[in-house]
């Protein structure tokens, strides 16, 4: 078995430890004897579509969203294509602004998204920052979600959009409808920083049988489960995460 994944912008979008998402995914492949290809593209470097399983994009600034968003543009079509024909793609904070219909900054500016997503992000007054807990459906399993958010950009959802989840605590994605994130297909766009896959193995191992079922062409099933792993540390990360939530 193999997955291969696509980092994209890892130079400009990787702030609050972002790149420890692909080192997660990487490591609970290599435990259980998957092969894993990461290949990085940074500005007019463009994937070949086709060839990749799991699309990533950080978290970053508005100068470094400027940067990626004028690049971004020419990945449109590219990006959309894979993500319907079911490859997984997972995005972050400043990542995921930009897949939306656009951003609009404190300053007024606009930087025009992909409109992956269905949503829009403003910039807010108050600035969102602390902890996160989140309760999600994925995939029909609940998972309780623990990350660490810091956003000014309020991201709203279009009418419909399914929301990665509720937040229990913290602000998620505008902190007035009580919602975080967006679910899209197998595409997942979130404001959770820490990195999040480290501490919450149940939503990395939903992304990797994804990933997984892309390459091979067929569902990841009862009848060729990923094999268990001991994650008596991550679930320890996790508890302490919720601890100081205050869950």
């Amino acid at each position: 078995m193999e997955v291969r994944i696509a980092h994209l912008y890892p130079s400009l979008m990787n702030i609050y430890a972002d790149r420890g998402n692909i080192i997660t995914l990487a490591m609970r492949c290599a435990w259980r004897g998957i092969e894993v290809l990461v290949d990085e593209f940074g500005i007019g470097e463009t994937p070949s579509w086709d060839d990749y399983d799991f699309y990533y994009l950080g978290g970053g600034q508005d100068r470094e969203q400027q940067l990626v968003c004028r690049d971004l543009a020419a990945k449109r079509e590219g990006l959309a294509e894979a993500v319907e024909r079911g490859a997984v793609l997972l995005s972050i904070c400043g990542g995921y602004q930009l897949l939306g219909d656009y951003y609009r900054t404190g300053a007024g500016e606009t930087m025009e998204g992909i409109g992956l997503f269905r949503a829009h992000t403003v910039a807010g007054r108050r600035r969102c920052i602390g902890n996160i807990v989140v309760e999600a459906d994925i995939g029909g399993s609940r998972l309780v979600l623990a990350g660490f958010e810091n956003h000014s950009g309020k991201t709203f959802l279009d009418p419909g959009q399914q929301a990665l989840g509720r937040v229990l605590t913290g602000f998620g994605n505008n902190a007035e409808d009580g919602l975080e994130g967006i679910v899209y297909r197998n595409a997942i766009g979130t404001y959770m920083h820490g990195p999040l896959l480290p501490k919450n193995p149940g939503l990395t191992d939903w992304l990797l049988a994804r990933s997984l079922e892309h390459r091979q062409g067929q569902a990841i099933g009862k009848a060729s489960p990923l094999p268990a792993l001991d994650d008596s540390l991550e679930e320890a990360a996790h508890a302490v995460a919720l601890r100081i939530s205050g869950k």
